[in-house]
Formats: structure tokens, sequence, C-alpha cells
């Protein structure tokens, strides 16, 4: 659905991101890891058009990023990145609508505030609809993040199979919410099969959990591709951390 082909990018004299290509399947959750710096935000920043690759490109169903306008990208894509602060003191159901401004151009028709109220069922925000985002936990914004960017993408697109790009969406969610999030995830896309989730987190057992194809980014290039159990290895791990683990164990412990 998504390829990289010898994607690079440089600011100056040093290298974030080198040479590297891959092949993101259609339907698949893929996720991203690697130690700080592997250059694994910067990558995700790639795939969502956010930077320019200084050599190399990216295709969305063998068509260049590059070509498909930003507003024909918005009604198929949707990209929650690491930065939840907003600067004005918005309801908790604005900021989700916000997930729905690519499908209209005036005002939300029916379908755009049912689709809402549906995003909130499912990441529980319904109680706290009118409540000021400002004054959420960081966790509680994790979540009403990740209905607006359900928002966006809750229905299938005429242009594109949907596309949802994560950059560490776990970020301030104590362990249950991790897992659930990402369970929420993983039961949406059974009813829709168009959707391809690629993601940056931290966590090796959600990883092994979840991911069924897994990246691991050593030193701004791709060390290691393909699927999770193939690629979270006790060697492969240990060549990436540095640190040794039993084989399979994160496998062995959910």
């Amino acid at each position: 659905m998504l390829t990289l082909k010898n994607i690079s990018y440089q600011i100056k004299d040093k290298t974030l991101v080198e040479d590297v290509s891959a092949n993101f399947q259609e339907g698949k959750i893929n996720l991203i890891l690697g130690p700080n710096g592997a250059g694994k935000s910067t990558l995700i920043k790639l795939m969502s058009g956010e930077l320019k690759p200084s050599s190399g490109q990216v295709f969305v169903e063998d068509e260049p990023l590059v070509q498909i306008p930003l507003a024909q990208q918005a009604k198929f894509r949707a990209v929650l990145s690491q930065n939840l602060e907003l600067s004005f003191p918005l309801k908790v159901h604005e900021v989700v609508m916000m997930g729905r401004y690519p499908h209209f151009e005036s005002k939300p028709q029916e379908v755009d505030k049912a689709i809402c109220d549906q995003a909130m069922d499912r990441f529980d925000l319904q109680q706290m609809a009118h409540r000021n985002y400002l004054t959420l936990s960081g966790g509680e914004k994790q979540r009403v993040q990740f209905a607006r960017v359900f928002a966006q993408i809750w229905q299938a697109s005429a242009l594109k199979p949907r596309l949802l790009l994560l950059d560490e969406p776990l970020t301030f969610l104590d362990i249950y919410y991790q897992y659930e999030l990402m369970q929420q995830i993983k039961d949406f896309m059974k009813s829709n099969p168009d959707l391809t989730v690629i993601g940056v987190i931290h966590d090796l057992n959600i990883a092994a959990h979840f991911a069924e194809h897994t990246f691991l980014m050593k030193a701004s290039q791709l060390f290691k591709q393909g699927i999770t159990a193939k690629v979270l290895t006790e060697e492969n791990i240990y060549e990436v951390f540095k640190v040794r683990v039993k084989d399979r164990f994160m496998m062995d412990k959910l």
C-alpha cells in the first residue's frame, strides 16, 4: 500500500534517515522500533509528507506521494504526532470534529456529527465531550487525539485505501490504556480491511503482541523488516538495543 524507495533525509551534514526501502502492506499493523535517534519519527514524517526526502521517493499505491494534493491525502490518511498541544480552549467534541474537517466545506453535516459520536464512544470519551481540552491529563488528551484521527478515516475513501500513521501514540498512557488502544485499532481493522496502520513505538511486548510486520531501525538505517516473529529475535534485539533477552520472551509473557 505504501512503499519507500531509497529514502534518505539530511539536515546540513547530519543524516537522519539513510537509504531506507520498505513495503508496508495494506490491512496490516506495521510497527517501527529502534533506539532513540535511530530515525523512526523522521521516517514517519517523511511518510506523511511533513518532510520531503533529500533523495528517494514515497509511493502510495505506486503513485508518488508528492503528486497527491494535500486535500486529497487528508481524506484517506490521518496522522497522530507526538505533539498534542492546542493553543485554544476547545471542547473535547470540537477537537474530535477537527478530524472531519477534510470531509466538509463550511459546516459539519449530520454524517460528520454521527461519526464523531461513534469515535468518542469507541474511546470512552462521551462523559468528557464538553470538557475543555486544555484541562485534560496527558493520557486523556491522547485518547481524544485517537478519536480525532479515527474520525478522519472512519469511512472508506474512493481515492485510496486508508492509512493511519502513528508517531509514538502510547506516550502518556498507562499500561491498561496502551493495550486497550492497540486493541481498539486491531478491532477496528477487522471490519475495515483496507486500513493500513504504521506506527512508531518503544515497547517490544506491544510490538510482539499486536504488530503483524515489524521494522527495526538502527543508526538511521532500516536494520530488519518482516513478519514480527522473525524480526524480534534474541539476536536482532541485542544488535539494535544492546539488551539480552530470552528468545521470544515477549510472546511468552502475553
